[in-house]
């Protein structure tokens, strides 16, 4: 749960110091600016909201790594849901409104993750989990959407080291792999989660798990 909390706690950071031009830059998921990245961290944000006050009685169903779906193609950005959050974004017109948003709720969204009791259990997408488990999940999400934000730019701050480490570490639990020794934690998520192409030495050190890639989580 501390690493949920550095984790989200530097990437709401990386969003404040954001100078107003950059919320027009691409982003490194398909058909998102910045400021659609950002638009769907409000969303993520109130998520954790509402699931944390969401109780379950019944048994856990999943844990922080059987939490995520694995698919094998990108997003293209032409999901409805991902246009929704384009729309969404572009009606708050200013980059410090959004600013205030996700301040405003992420830091909520902060503060109750540390209040949480993470053996209670809650329900989310029609599943149990605790609510350790589901802090711990989100972990891998900030982690990635660190990445997302900064893709095209390069002088911000990356993601925790401690973050990196345990999404890589999450990522292999769920593709039921490893990746290369060579590989390192920040290349290992870009690369496994299809955010970037491989390199023709990394396709060699990959072998033949270059073929099954990218885990596409969701």
């Amino acid at each position: 749960m501390d690493l949920f909390s550095r984790s989200w706690t530097a990437l709401r950071t990386a969003v404040a110091e954001l100078p107003d031009e950059d919320f027009a830059r691409p982003s490194g998921c398909t058909g998102w600016l910045v400021r659609d990245l950002v638009c769907h961290l409000v969303i993520d944000a109130q998520d954790v909201l509402i699931t944390l006050v969401t109780p379950a009685e019944t048994e856990p169903t999943r844990d922080a790594v059987t939490y995520w779906d694995v698919a094998g193609t990108p997003p293209t950005g032409d999901d409805p849901l991902d246009a929704l959050v384009v729309r969404l974004a572009a009606a708050y017109e200013e980059p410090r409104l959004l600013k205030f948003h996700l301040d405003d709720v992420g830091s909520a969204a902060g503060r109750a993750a540390e209040l949480a009791d993470p053996s209670l259990r809650v329900g989310t997408r029609d599943e149990v989990l605790t609510t350790g488990d589901y802090l711990s999940a989100y972990v891998l999400e900030w982690t990635l959407h660190h990445l997302d934000l900064i893709a095209h730019l390069p002088d911000m701050a990356e993601p925790p080291v401690e973050g990196l480490a345990r999404s890589r570490e999450m990522l292999e639990k769920i593709a039921g792999t490893v990746f290369p020794a060579s590989f390192s934690d920040k290349d290992a998520l870009l690369v496994g989660t299809g955010r970037r192409a491989p390199t023709d030495a990394e396709k060699t050190e990959l072998g033949e798990l270059a073929t099954a890639l990218p885990f596409v989580l969701g």
